[in-house]
Order: C-alpha cells, then structure tokens, then sequence
C-alpha cells in the first residue's frame, strides 16, 4: 500500500472519517495533519458509531500508529477527554503520538472567537467557536503555545501571562468579556500535560524514520477543500490547510514521499456556516420555495445531514462538477471515495452542475472572485434518477441500476478522476471498491 493523502473534495462533512475508518487497517501510521476539533469523524466501533474530533482514526486499529501532528490546534481538555471516551470503550490510547510542535488552544481564543463572530452578527463566517482561528492567528503571529511549553511550568506561565497581557485588554475593551487570570489557566492546563506527557514525541522524525523503514503512512485530512485557507472560498473558510499539500507542511513529511491523493465527495454537496453555495437547495424555513426546497429538505432528511461536531442542520446542494474539478486540479486526485450515493435513492430525476453563470458570462472553471460566486447560478445537466430501487446491498459497481452507474461515470468524467471507492449505505460494509 503507497502513502496517501486523504482529502475532502467539497466543503467538509463528505464521509472522511468512514473512509479513513475503512482504509486505515492497511496503513501502519495515520495521521492527522490539520485543524483542530472542529472537526468529526464518525467511526464504527463494534456495534457503536463513535464522534472522533482530534485523534486520527487508525486508533481503530491495533497495528496502526495515530499521530496528531504539527499542524494541527489541540485543546488539551477535549483531547483528554476524547482519549478517556476511547479507553472507556475498551480502545487503547498508548499508541498514540503528539507533535510537541502542535499549538494548543487557550482558554482565550475560545472566547475570542466567540466574541467575534457575535460582533460580526450577520456578516458571521460560521465557525465553530472552538478557538481555532485564534490559535492559528498567534501562530502565524509567533506568540503562540506549542504543547511542548505544557513540559515546563515556568516556561508556560510565563508565556500564558505575556499572552494574556494582550487577550485580557482585548477582551475587555474590545468585546466587554470575561478576563483570564495566569493561575486560573495553570490550574485548568497544567494536568493535563500530564495525561499527555507520554504521548509527546518529535512526530516528523517519527514519521520519516518509518518512510526509512518502509512503513505505509495514511494522512487524514480534516474539513475540506472549499475551506482551505488559500485555496477556499475565502473568507468563509477555516485557518489551515485542507487541501493535499498542507500534508507535507502540517506533519513533516516531504511531498515526494506522497504516492496518491483519494478525494472524498458525496454524491451530492453540503455545507455548514455561511458563504457562497451555488448549488444550493434553500430550505423552506430559509425562504426556498417550489421544488428546490422539497428537494433540498428530502436531501438533508434522507441523508441524515446534521453536523457531527456543532449538531447544526446543513445546507444541501446538488453535485457540484465545477467544485469537483477544482478539487481535482488544487489536490492533484488521483482517485475519488463517491459517498451516499444512496441518498439520491429518493429522488425521480438528478441534476449536476456543469457550470456557473453570471452577469452574461459562463464559467467552467471555479471563479475565486467572491463577488462572482455569491451571485453564480448554476448551469446543469439533468439525469434519470433510479427512485425505488433499493441500492444499499451492491456489492459491486455491475449490482447498480444503470442510471447510478451512468450517474457516477458522468461525476468521473466531469472530474476527470475515477471513483475507486463508493458508499451505498451508511455501514462500512456498504462500500465497494474499484480497482482501489
């Protein structure tokens, strides 16, 4: 098995963590190479769906090594607790590794965050409010707090008191909040190191001596290619780096050493948070009307679309062949992991979106100008739909009605990417490879 990266190819919640939690069984080392917990995974674990949000999924897996690396934010109390939750249920965390070099989440960027995006009010981004953002802007800032400081209480107290030098008046006279006090976050933080402290390690070294080795690494993106920092639809984005390439940077580990990249999308699009969504099914309570709203609310009910870390109802949009071109070109896919494709089980007939449309003009092409795609409308191509045919027991792409499979070759050709893994249901035994 080659070293992979494992991307999602929309705006997140595409099924990365069923993905991940199927492959990774034959990979020695998974790991985690952005975000924070703002991100969830859901994985099978005997007859349990278990809601990962920091540590890779090859916990899963005696044989395999989870490694949370240096591009990714940890808050230290969701990381504890996400690791008692998994012990509770008999799955061992000793083999679990954390880059000293990660940024941990503070108690202040939580309620920076927070305060932020109430100011925005309806110009809101659509975070979380998990800190995320904050702890990437002292990052690049270079005033932040690495888990290595949590080894040394002198060194952390004092960072922690020169950071809140700035935080607290911001805090204060900025957005009218709450403070910090340097022993209140000592107290909080300083145990926690402890539960971490044999799990600590220099992750880059750790993984290029298994290249050396000949082990086989799985990287495990988090959120999704629209929400890349750079490459997303910006400024409705996370703070780090979805897409492929923040692999390298976000664990140590040289390109080269990356032998393909699977995008995960589902066979239709959604999103969480506000921004530009040109395939969108507005939502009755949204003010949608007609068809699209049916359609868009049978989608979210059908596919069960709610999200796994802020429980928030997602938007649903047909498939997006502009967006999944893109994903091609910025990730360099080789292949594609085609996701509830069951979903569109309900519905008569299909639409895929070719291209946009806007002021007269047409593009094939995903436009980065923000003031073209919030205005975009979408151009599409409409397909027989195979409505009370139950597709959830194929096994293999030849047990597919012919109009799913027509469905999913045109995907392929619009994307220029072959799906070597589809979904036909929500278990993991519901999924078929091609050729992967």
């Amino acid at each position: 098995m080659p070293n992979v990266v494992l991307v999602g190819a929309q705006w997140g919640d595409e099924g990365k963590g069923k993905v991940t939690d199927l492959i990774s069984r034959d990979f020695d080392y998974v790991v985690r190479y952005q975000g924070g917990n703002n991100a969830g995974h859901t994985v099978i674990h005997g007859d349990k769906k278990l809601a990962l949000h920091l540590i890779p999924s090859g916990i899963m897996y005696e044989h395999a090594v989870p490694v949370i690396g240096n591009g990714v934010v940890v808050n230290p109390q969701v990381l504890v607790e996400e690791m008692r939750m998994l012990e509770g249920e008999g799955l061992s965390c000793e083999r679990l590794k954390i880059s000293c070099d990660a940024h941990v989440i503070m108690p202040y960027h939580i309620e920076l965050d927070k305060a932020s995006e109430f100011k925005l009010g309806k110009n809101e981004i659509g975070t979380t409010n998990r800190g995320i953002g904050p702890c990437y802007q002292d990052k690049a800032a270079r005033s932040g707090i690495r888990i290595q400081d949590l080894l040394d209480e002198h060194v952390f107290r004092m960072k922690v008191e020169a950071a809140l030098e700035v935080k607290n008046a911001i805090l204060e006279k900025v957005y009218g909040k709450r403070t910090f006090t340097v022993d209140e976050i000592c107290d909080a933080y300083l145990p926690y190191a402890e539960v971490i402290r044999p799990h600590m390690a220099e992750t880059a070294q750790l993984l290029n001596n298994a290249l050396r080795e000949g082990k086989h690494i799985l990287f495990e993106g988090a959120q999704g290619t629209l929400l890349d920092i750079d490459h997303g639809t910006y400024p409705f984005v996370t703070s780090s780096s979805c897409c492929a390439g923040g692999a390298a940077t976000g664990s140590g580990v040289g390109p080269a050493a990356i032998d393909r990249v699977l995008g995960i999308e589902k066979a239709y699009v959604t999103r969480v948070g506000a921004g530009p969504f040109p395939t969108e099914l507005i939502y009755p309570e949204n003010g949608g009307e007609g068809q699209d709203a049916i359609d868009g609310d049978l989608m979210c009910a059908e596919g069960h679309e709610y999200g796994v870390t802020t429980g928030r109802k997602r938007r649903c949009g047909w498939f997006d062949a502009v967006i999944a071109r893109y994903a091609a070109e910025v990730n360099g896919l080789t292949d594609i992991a085609l996701t509830k494709l069951d979903v569109l089980s309900a519905f008569d007939e299909l639409k895929i979106c070719v291209a946009y449309e806007c002021d007269g003009k047409t593009y094939d092409y995903f436009p980065m100008q923000q003031s073209v795609l919030f205005h975009a409308k979408p151009v599409y191509k409409t397909m027989p739909g195979w409505k009370g045919q139950d597709i959830t027991k194929a096994t293999c792409f030849e047990e597919l009605p012919q109009a799913a499979q027509d469905y999913v070759h045109e995907i392929e050709r619009l994307s220029g990417v072959k799906a070597t893994i589809i979904s036909v249901g929500p278990d993991r035994n519901q999924t078929f490879m091609r050729g992967w």
